[in-house]
């Protein structure tokens, strides 16, 4: 999720200026919060039309929805007519291209503000939606129907994407439509406290994938995936998306995030509106000879930051983007248990050993294996399982020494990794005892509250 802001428009010639924009990001630890994002994917809760996806338009469509959050409170992002997105102080909510809708929430101290703000914003969406017939599932991927049965949503953005994805892998389109995150959001000190997390991150997303499988359902069958939506992310855009190979070899991070995203092909710029660039144009070309008379600005490193997809991604915060989107519980969870993991040095360094062994190869091959395989996936010797629930005690440790309260918002991540059961065991479960039915399975597979 990013709203662009074309007013930081200073000049940028050189690779220093653009190592500023992780240096101007540091913050000491007692200045360090969470952040949180989660995409909700929604569907038509009876009638004829049960189970598809709301258009952009109409009575229950997602521009009706963002008016209702308008009336509540909430300011318009406006683009080419349609609203797009809405801010309310730190918050904001934008909508992916199929209508999955975003929720980013304030940076927060702890994790049990997220649980109130969650609560909050599932009344307001509940009484705007519910009337529309419009449930939300707890899911992520959505189950019924195929990509050309999901409408795109009118934001200019995304029809640049639309247009490049499918030159670049087989699946992009299906992230874009179909597929539903939860993310968080972390602060760092310096450059070695970034590369330290960094490291840690992408030693473990692959564990993180598995403990928060919820995408087991494609085109209303089980699929035999725990995370369809991790296999959708292995061929999307390999050259911006997935593992970093220098996070397990370089400590000066900001200089080799800077060397990557340089050569990393733009998608486009903006000035006043998306502009297409050249394929095959990159940051570094750009930035050395500039483009049909513009020249790159720092608003335009901040865009270009905000098309990479990394599992581990560093914008002026580093982000976690690992995990399927699934119940409340576990999107409160994510922010807490990445806290113990990654704002704990002892934590931060017992989880890099966890996977320290393996090598780049190794880990390719585990992030390409654990979307099926999920906790059962063999690792060095183990079962991520059996890595799973040593992970969930190193972050339980590190969060009993930074911030003990809020050690039983992870509970619903300890029963995953102690039962082996993850919720798209769950989903199986329900589809299985419901034949897919849409009208059995979408008031078992609501968010609470948000089934009308």
């Amino acid at each position: 999720m990013y709203l662009v802001d074309d007013s930081d428009s200073a000049p940028i010639t050189t690779t220093e200026e653009l190592l500023e924009h992780f240096r101007g990001a540091e913050k000491p630890p007692a200045a360090w919060r969470i952040g949180s994002e989660h995409e909700l994917i929604g569907v038509r809760a009876g009638g004829p039309g049960i189970g598809t996806a709301p258009a952009y338009h109409g009575v229950d469509g997602i521009g009706a929805i963002l008016a209702g959050f308008a009336e509540r409170g909430w300011t318009p992002v406006v683009e080419r007519g349609q609203t797009i997105a809405l801010t309310r102080g730190e918050d904001q909510i934008t909508i992916e291209p199929g209508g999955q809708l975003e929720l980013a929430s304030r940076p927060m101290v702890d994790g049990r503000e997220l649980v109130t703000d969650l609560a909050a914003h599932t009344r307001d969406l509940a009484a705007i939606t519910g009337p529309m017939g419009l449930a939300w599932l707890s899911i992520g991927l959505r189950p019924f129907g195929g990509r050309g049965d999901v409408p795109w949503m009118p934001k200019q953005r995304y029809d640049f994407m639309r247009a490049y994805m499918p030159t670049v892998g087989s699946r992009g389109l299906d992230m874009m439509l179909r597929t539903a995150t939860v993310q968080c959001n972390l602060d760092w000190s310096d450059e070695a406290d970034a590369a330290a997390k960094l490291r840690c991150l992408m030693g473990v997303t692959s564990i993180l994938t598995a403990l928060w499988a919820a995408s087991p359902i494609v085109e209303g069958q089980v699929s035999g995936f725990q995370s369809y939506r991790a296999h959708i992310w292995r061929d999307t855009d390999n050259q911006r998306a997935g593992l970093l190979d220098f996070a397990f070899t370089r400590d000066d991070v900001y200089q080799a995030y800077v060397d990557w995203a340089l050569d990393v092909p733009m998608y486009f710029v903006h000035r006043g509106e998306y502009r297409t660039v050249p394929a095959g144009l990159t940051f570094r070309r750009f930035m050395a000879e500039g483009w049909q008379g513009e020249h790159a600005t720092r608003g335009d490193w901040g865009l270009h930051l905000s098309t990479l997809f990394p599992d581990g991604r560093m914008k002026r915060y580093l982000e976690v983007r690992g995990c399927d989107c699934g119940s409340m519980a576990m999107i409160a969870a994510l922010g807490p248990f990445c806290r113990g993991l990654l704002y704990d040095p002892e934590a931060r360094a017992a989880a890099i050993a966890l996977t320290a062994k393996l090598g780049f190869a190794d880990r390719q091959r585990l992030a390409d294996e654990v979307p099926r395989g999920g906790l059962a996936t063999a690792v060095g010797g183990h079962t991520v399982g059996e890595l799973a629930r040593e992970l969930v005690a190193i972050s339980r440790a590190g969060l009993a020494r930074v911030l003990p309260a809020v050690i039983p918002l992870i509970d619903p991540v300890v029963e995953i990794a102690e039962t082996g059961r993850t919720q798209a065991d769950h989903i199986i479960d329900v589809w299985q005892a419901t034949g897919g039915d849409p009208a059995q399975v979408i008031p078992r597979l609501a968010h609470p509250g948000l089934h009308p």
